[in-house]
């Protein structure tokens, strides 16, 4: 897809760095126009049936407002749900409630704020196909804040900021991420959004206990970026190398347990500017924050205000410019202005059942049998189940697939040495069992990627297969995400099946809220 029509913007990454740098160009060029007071016809959907809803579901004054806005420049109905007196807190199913506003308009653009994380990617996904079969155009979705996931509309007032400051350069940043970044959605965009600058040093200043997420950091490695850690902003300012671009974020209490509600003071203490600190910054230094503050504890001081340090309050007027862009774009006013330079995102071969094949005829061979385990005459053996593991934990990963794939057949199972005589693996033997379905291959792969699947004729192997980690794993009632904030958990009873897609280093990420999994934490069982 080389337009925006029929996109939704539901984490940072469904923008690639072109589309987003082709954003904030449209960005520009709004504000240029608004503040010498040149035409704004050009920018304006001007559809009076297109109807916006903003759902916040969580409190929001200034998300909310410059939404509602951005909406009005529009011309199209806006309707509003806040968190006080929306019907959504009455245990109604989210799902069936988008779906019947959808059906109000032709046209709806959805933006939403909630505590569910991954909600907006499900309603897309959802409410894609229920359109379709309505005859509306698909809705857009757009996420102003989900838990402490992601903020992508936050992401992209904020690289509008710095590429303002750097007068559209996107060579290099370097950027200091100061405050609470375990639980501050909107540093966890920065992730991904960072990638339109093409050299990229990040110094992460936070004590452990609000450090920023791992699996986070691997993600920014993996996008090249360079990552450096410090415990506080005294530590930080020890050094030389400090960063023009300082990025401030809260304590987020409300998403905090209370291990670290206890530590509260000297956690704020570390990440908290101190006047002492002036003299210690780089010329031209420029201090971000997506606002609000803490009225009694901002990590920003106030005596901040007035110096040329504050550039939280231009970055938050720029809210409302990128705002009114992403409602136009999404609805497709600029496509035809804009040309791709990347090419979309290739989608990743599906094969992970490697055939050991053709067998020829001096490989078919008489299985070899371990040690107490029953002789097959026509059947399955599973060989090199977690191999190479403890022995308690290959038994428990046979029982792990016995269970789950309800292979409750005659059949014998053990641990035994590999050939190398000094690993252990196990085996499940299953006599007349002829073959497995696709479903059961898939299964199998996702439980136990690495085992081997013998076909066994005559007590001889006439086939074999090697079965490696599936690139999705989906479609099972037995797999759930451990996150009990996001929408597809069955806590939260909606109507959502489990998707989880590989990443690069070999972890299950949840298509919904992104959290990791080891391929052993999906299954329920």
């Amino acid at each position: 897809m080389n337009g925006f029509k029929g996109k939704s913007l539901t984490v940072i990454n469904d923008l690639r760095a072109d589309e987003q740098l082709f954003l904030y160009q449209k960005t520009k060029e709004l504000k240029e126009a608004i503040l010498n007071g040149g035409n704004l016809d050009k920018f304006r959907l001007n559809d009076l049936e297109m109807s916006f809803y903003l759902i916040f579901l969580e409190d929001s004054t200034r998300t909310k407002e410059s939404f509602r806005n951005a909406a009005n420049f529009h011309r199209g109905r806006v309707n509003l749900f806040d968190s006080s007196s929306s019907s959504f807190n009455k245990m109604e199913s989210i799902t069936d409630t988008i779906k019947m506003l959808t059906g109000y308009s032709k046209n709806s653009t959805f933006i939403i704020r909630s505590k569910e994380e991954g909600l907006c990617r499900h309603l897309e996904l959802a409410m894609g196909n229920y359109a379709k079969e309505m005859g509306l155009n698909s809705p857009v979705f757009i996420n102003a804040g989900d838990g402490k996931h992601e903020h992508p509309t936050q992401e992209l007032l904020d690289e509008f900021t710095f590429l303002e400051k750097l007068n559209w350069n996107t060579s290099e940043i370097h950027i200091a991420l100061v405050g609470d970044l375990y639980h501050g959605r909107t540093v966890h965009s920065k992730v991904d959004g960072l990638k339109i600058f093409k050299k990229v040093t990040v110094d992460l200043i936070a004590p452990p206990l609000i450090g920023l997420p791992n699996f986070y950091i691997d993600r920014m490695e993996a996008n090249n970026f360079k990552v450096n850690h410090y415990q506080s902003i005294e530590s930080y300012l020890s050094q030389s190398n400090v960063a023009p671009i300082w990025y401030f974020t809260r304590l987020q209490l409300e998403r905090m347990g209370d291990e670290v509600k206890d530590q509260q003071m000297q956690l704020r203490k570390s990440v908290t500017f101190d006047q002492k600190f002036l003299a210690l910054l780089p010329k031209d230094c420029t201090f971000y924050h997506p606002l609000p503050r803490h009225k009694e504890f901002p990590v920003i001081p106030t005596f901040l205000d007035t110096t040329p340090l504050n550039g939280w309050d231009k970055q938050s007027i720029n809210g409302y410019y990128t705002r009114i862009i992403e409602i136009a774009l999404l609805n497709g006013l600029f496509d035809t202005e804009f040309t791709p330079t990347l090419e979309p995102k290739q989608e990743e071969s599906n094969q992970f059942v490697q055939e050991v094949s053709p067998l020829k005829a001096q490989d078919v061979k008489i299985f070899d049998y371990k040690v107490g385990i029953k002789p097959v005459e026509n059947g399955i053996v599973i060989d090199h189940i977690a191999k190479g593991a403890p022995i308690g934990d290959i038994w428990s990963h046979i029982d792990k697939i016995r269970r789950i794939m309800g292979l409750d057949y005659r059949s014998s199972h053990g641990v035994y040495h590999c050939n190398d005589r000094v690993n252990f693996k196990g085996i499940i033997s299953l006599p007349d069992i002829l073959s497995f379905s696709d479903t059961q291959l898939r299964m199998l792969a996702a439980i136990s990627p690495g085992c081997t699947l013998n076909i066994i004729q005559n007590a001889k192997v006439v086939k074999k297969f090697r079965l490696h980690q599936p690139p999705r794993v989906y479609g099972f009632e037995e797999i759930s995400c451990k996150n009990e904030n996001c929408i597809s958990n069955p806590a939260l009873c909606e109507p959502i099946e489990s998707d989880f897609y590989q990443s690069k280093n070999g972890q299950y990420i949840c298509k919904y809220c992104e959290k990791p999994h080891h391929y052993i934490e999906l299954w329920d069982i």
